[in-house]
Formats: C-alpha cells, sequence, structure tokens
C-alpha cells in the first residue's frame, strides 16, 4: 500500500517537472513574442486613453499604413544581419542611391519597370559592396557602413548636382499603381510591408539561410566548422538591407512624386530602434521578426501620440534614443545572468 502511494507521489512530482519544464521551453521559444505583444497592447493602450481622438480615429492607421512601411521594409531584412552580429548604418544613403539608378533610367527611356529593376540593382550592389568589404578586408561592419553612408551620400549629390527630380513621369503607370496606390482603401506600400514581413520570416524561419544566420549569430568559428559559408551568407544579408533600403526609396520618393538627395536622412533612428525594440539583440545570435514587425508600428506611432498629447515633436528622438539605450541595456544584462 505504501509503495502504491510512494509511486503516485513519485509520478505526480515527475508530471510536475515535465510541466515545469515544458512551460520553460515554451517561455525560452516564444518568451521575445510574448514580451514585444505585451509591450504592443500596453503601449497602444496608453495611445488610446491620453488621446482617444486621436487613436480611435480610422483616419490615424490610415496614416500610419502610409508611412511606417518606409522604415519597416528596411528593419525587417536589418533584423536578419543584427541576429548575424552585423551591422548596417548605410541604409539611409542607400535609399538614395537607389533613386539615383530609377531617375536615371525613368528619364532616359520613360519606362518604370525597367527603372524599379535598376533602382533595386543598385541597392543590392551598394550592400553588396559593404558586404565585400567587411568580409574580404575584414573590418567591423560598423565602421565600414558608417563611411559608406558618407560615400554614397556624397555620389548621390554630385552625380545630381544636389537637385531633386519629379517623378510626374512614372504617375498613372501600372507600376506606380502597384506600388504606392490602393487596394479596398489600404495603401499598397503596407501590402509591400506585409509581403515582405512574410518572405523574410519563411527565410529566417524555414530556410537553411535562416538557420545559418542563427548559427553565425551565436558563434561563426563553430559555424564555420559546420560547413557554413559565413562570408557568402554574411555578404548576401548585406545585399538584401542595401535592396530593401533602395525599395523603400523608391515608395517614399514615388509617394510624393518626387526625389530629393536628401532622401533617408530621417529613417536611421526610427529603423535601429524598431529592430531593437522588437527584441533583437545586439550581441547577435537573438531576433524575431514578428517583434521588428510590432516594433516598426510602435515607434511609428510614437511621433503622432507625443504630438496628440501637447508635447512637441522634439521629443521624438529623445525617446528613440531612449529606447535603443534601454533595449540594448536590456539584452547586456540578460546576456550577462545567463552566462
Amino acid at each position: 500500500m505504501n509503495s502504491t502511494v510512494e509511486d503516485s507521489r513519485a509520478e505526480q512530482r515527475l508530471a510536475k517537472r515535465q510541466e515545469k519544464s515544458g512551460l520553460a521551453r515554451f517561455l525560452r521559444r516564444y518568451g521575445p513574442q510574448l514580451g514585444i505583444l505585451t509591450v504592443f497592447a500596453l503601449m497602444w493602450l496608453s495611445f488610446i486613453l491620453s488621446a482617444p481622438k486621436t487613436f480611435l480615429a480610422p483616419q490615424i492607421y490610415l496614416a500610419f499604413m502610409s508611412t511606417i512601411p518606409f522604415f519597416a521594409i528596411i528593419a525587417l531584412p536589418l533584423t536578419m544581419l543584427v541576429i548575424a552580429g552585423e551591422m548596417d548604418l548605410s541604409f539611409p544613403s542607400i535609399m538614395a542611391i537607389g533613386m539615383v539608378a530609377f531617375v536615371t533610367v525613368l528619364n532616359a527611356i520613360g519606362n518604370v519597370f525597367l527603372a524599379l529593376l535598376a533602382g533595386l540593382a543598385a541597392g543590392f550592389l551598394a550592400g553588396l559592396l559593404n558586404g565585400a568589404i567587411v568580409v574580404g578586408i575584414g573590418l567591423p561592419s560598423l565602421v565600414v557602413t558608417i563611411g559608406t553612408q558618407f560615400f554614397w551620400r556624397g555620389a548621390v549629390l554630385v552625380l545630381l548636382n544636389g537637385k531633386g527630380h519629379t517623378l510626374a513621369a512614372a504617375k498613372g503607370s501600372f507600376i506606380y499603381s502597384l506600388l504606392v496606390g490602393k487596394v479596398a482603401g489600404i495603401p499598397m506600400q503596407m501590402i509591400w510591408l506585409v509581403v515582405a514581413a512574410v518572405a523574410v520570416w519563411i527565410l529566417l524561419n524555414r530556410h537553411r539561410f535562416g538557420a545559418n544566420i542563427y548559427v553565425i549569430g551565436d558563434n561563426k568559428q563553430t559555424a564555420e566548422l559546420m560547413g557554413v559559408n559565413t562570408a557568402r551568407t554574411r555578404m548576401l544579408m548585406f545585399a538584401l538591407v542595401g535592396m530593401a533600403a533602395a525599395f523603400a526609396g523608391i515608395l517614399a520618393s514615388l509617394q510624393v512624386s518626387f526625389f530629393w538627395p536628401s532622401l533617408g536622412e530621417g529613417y536611421l533612428l526610427s529603423t535601429l530602434a524598431a529592430v531593437f525594440l522588437g527584441g533583437t539583440s545586439v550581441f547577435g545570435g537573438v531576433g524575431t521578426i514578428l517583434g521588428t514587425f510590432i516594433g516598426s508600428f510602435i515607434i511609428g506611432a510614437i511621433q503622432a501620440a507625443i504630438v496628440a498629447i501637447g508635447l512637441t515633436g522634439f521629443w521624438t528622438e529623445l525617446i528613440y534614443g531612449l529606447i535603443i539605450i534601454l533595449s540594448v541595456s536590456m539584452h547586456a544584462i540578460l546576456r550577462r545572468r545567463v552566462e
């Protein structure tokens, strides 16, 4: 009788341990996503309570869908790059250099589709150059992309002589409607953001390329011992960020039907803040596309919330910087505790 009771208690203890270990595994796997979802819900609730007339009106959400995709599309592949332990600060200038190729082809032959391909190709090659310098010479990506940020911005100013260009010739074309038109009242740039998010999520979570990214971020030497071509993978990631930046630049310029040489200068902080707020660790090896997607909407809504509650727009950059500092600090503390 006693042995039966003891066996029953042992089974109960084993079941509880299994339940706890299962919960621990669940939290380790989905903890970052649950965390950013909680932050998103609480912050959005605070926005609604502090400015109900603004955040309960449908117009503000249409505005978000028209503007947030311009930096969120870049933040998605940038997340993969940061997971791999790299950084790219040149994407604001690549947005502009992609538009230089777009405008050049559009003015030369008047074909919007070929101009789009030229812009994407320019962004891809600019990003690939970043990767080639980082991998080939062995310089830190932070230093390299600070340099190429100035280089590409200077190239834009030299090639265009500091002058902007109208994109009126693209208006009315099928490509224009496909990129910045509307479907059932929803801006096409929002649809492109969703498409990009799904594609990058599949690449990161359902493809060998994504698995290689996580391994490189955890330990590059281990990845090489496992047979991962770290050089090719890292170069391709830089190229994807460059192409995404060029695409975002094209969308932003077509939206206003004009290209300014200063295109991209206001996107650096918001893009980085979206990546780090979304749970991506600056140390590499940790990050999710869902987190960056939600983080982009939080960052995109902050400026509207600041103005809606009666503060000046000068608070925006202060809060963006605070978010980056707090996010990076949190990951550093958690990393230290785990080690």
